[in-house]
């Protein structure tokens, strides 16, 4: 990245999101300082740059919490949309918008960097779909704030997990033969997520009377559909046999790739629905201000082969999944036993074993994924697709590394909630439920014996009486899901450590508790 020439106090909104996690080591390579607004701080704590950054704790939909994240900025990055939220997502984006864009003019924030949607040249705009009109529309406001402001608009982002390229590489992967929707046949120009990085860096400085909207894109201007066949290409697999067909509508679209790929329907809408146009850029204006990188921008293909790369490498920076999930519940395991005066339904577990606590971890911290949830797979694949039929998100996400987690990190239909290496991970479920949930396991270990005590512990509170009956009318499953979860965790970890699983255990425990706590 080209030094800039002043070093400058940044704000990042969107931080834990996809395009906010991989800005801001971007902007810190480039000399800058960064401050990250977060509605929960606890979910940077693990990145790898989190001591390099101040993190304020505040939400763009919260104005009290924007003049302390603002305070003393020179460029405010906007980095907030509400993909796949509820129906008032466009009065929340608006609202939002100008609470932030008058709190930036307030505090003298020098500039505002927005990445927007590309949207089709003479289309009107009540002809657009509802994410892409609220994208635009939360430009105007910021470039209306009286902050000057550079609004790029990028049409499909291409890296290592961006939805964008998710939805691309599993519908090829999966299907070699496809009917697809008439929009395969779309013209458009997508941009490496490097690229994108690029001139969102390069922004940063831009002079005062810059006010303005810039369109961003590759060097390719291609078809969906040739999309697919340069994935295919690229992956080494036989070219696909694609029949776009006129009946599937957008909503019907969203579900078709809901089922097939990891992205669910509320995410693959707005992108489906942003291809019924041509989104092709109608100028590179940015040139002029951001010269072009030095090694020249992406070719799709390039962008796909490094893509894979960092996938093969599980060194993915973030993912789509890495935002919170809009409509999922963030509220904390309660700690009191009385929390609220509700019902606390738990399942509680604990096992002694053979295995040293660092091969019970590494066995802990790998769960879910491609390595499963060491229980009754059948169970957890159908609980995983009713979930999707209801509009919930699956086990289909999977894991951002297949080794290592950290606080924020999505896990199936799981949130890393809470993680103490080598000690405790808890998760907050995000399935659609009656009520929260979470699934806590904890490691210890035993003075007397040295052995290693292993806690499994699955917590509901129940929302209405239907919650209750949801407990109570799925606790004869709990002997089978979380009692051989626990077991086959344990002897896995005995397995790492050479101990035969089947050969008696010097004691062991396994006390289920399905009580409900007042």
């Amino acid at each position: 990245m080209t030094p800039p020439h002043r070093p400058l106090r940044c704000l990042v909104t969107g931080a834990t999101g996809y395009i906010g996690g991989r800005l801001v080591p971007e902007l810190l390579a480039a000399g800058h300082s960064v401050r990250c607004l977060a509605r929960t701080p606890a979910k940077l704590r693990d990145l790898p740059w989190a001591d390099d950054v101040e993190t304020v704790e505040g939400d763009v939909t919260r104005p009290e919490t924007l003049p302390a994240a603002l305070e003393g900025i020179d460029t405010a990055y906007y980095l907030v949309h509400a993909l796949g939220a509820g129906k008032d997502f466009e009065l929340t984006d608006r609202e939002a918008a100008r609470a932030f864009g008058r709190a930036a003019r307030e505090a003298g924030v020098g500039r505002i960097v927005y990445l927007g949607g590309l949207t089709p040249a003479g289309v009107p705009e009540s002809r657009l779909s509802a994410h892409l009109r609220s994208r635009a529309e939360v430009g105007r406001i910021l470039m209306d704030s009286g902050v000057p402001t550079a609004v790029l608009r990028a049409a499909v982002v291409i890296g290592s997990g961006s939805a964008s390229f998710e939805m691309l590489r599993y519908l090829t992967e999966r299907l070699p033969v496809m009917v697809t929707p008439s929009w395969v046949r779309t013209r458009l120009q997508p941009i490496a997520v490097r690229d994108a990085l690029y001139y969102l860096v390069g922004c940063a400085d831009l002079p005062a009377d810059v006010n303005r909207t810039f369109d961003i894109g590759g060097p390719d201007v291609l078809t969906y559909r040739d999309m697919m066949q340069c994935y295919a290409g690229v992956a080494g697999l036989p070219a696909r046999v694609i029949v776009p067909v006129p009946v599937l509508t957008p909503r019907l679209s969203s579900h078709w790739i809901g089922l097939v790929t990891p992205v669910p329907a509320s995410v693959a809408r707005p992108l489906t629905e942003s291809l019924r146009h041509e989104v092709v850029c109608t100028e590179h204006d940015i040139r002029g201000y951001v010269p072009d990188p030095p090694e020249g921008l992406t070719w799709l293909n390039d962008a796909l082969r490094l893509a894979l790369k960092k996938i093969r490498e599980a060194d993915v920076a973030t993912r789509w999944t890495s935002a919170a999930t809009p409509g999922a519940p963030s509220d904390p395991l309660p700690t009191d036993p009385d929390w609220a005066g509700g019902s606390l339904y738990t399942d509680d577990r604990t096992l002694t074993t053979v295995a040293s606590p660092e091969s019970l971890w590494k066995v802990v911290e790998g769960i879910g994924g491609d390595n499963g949830w060491y229980s009754f797979p059948l169970g957890w694949a159908a609980r995983g697709g009713f979930d999707r039929l209801v509009g919930g998100v699956g086990l289909r996400r999977g894991r951002r590394d297949p080794q290592r987690l950290r606080v924020g990190d999505s896990l199936d239909f799981w949130r890393v909630e809470e993680i103490e290496r080598g000690r405790l991970l808890r998760l907050r479920a995000e399935m659609r439920l009656p009520g929260l949930a979470w699934l806590e396991f904890t490691l210890g270990q035993e003075e007397e014996t040295g052995y290693t005590t292993f806690r499994q512990r699955a917590v509901f509170h129940p929302r209405g009486l239907g919650g209750h009956a949801y407990w109570w009318g799925i606790s004869p499953f709990h002997a089978l899901v979380f009692g051989s979860m626990a077991r086959n965790i344990t002897a896995a970890a005995a397995r790492l450590d050479g101990w035969d699983p089947a050969a008696p255990s010097p004691r062991a425990v396994d006390a289920p508790d399905a009580r409900s706590t007042r």
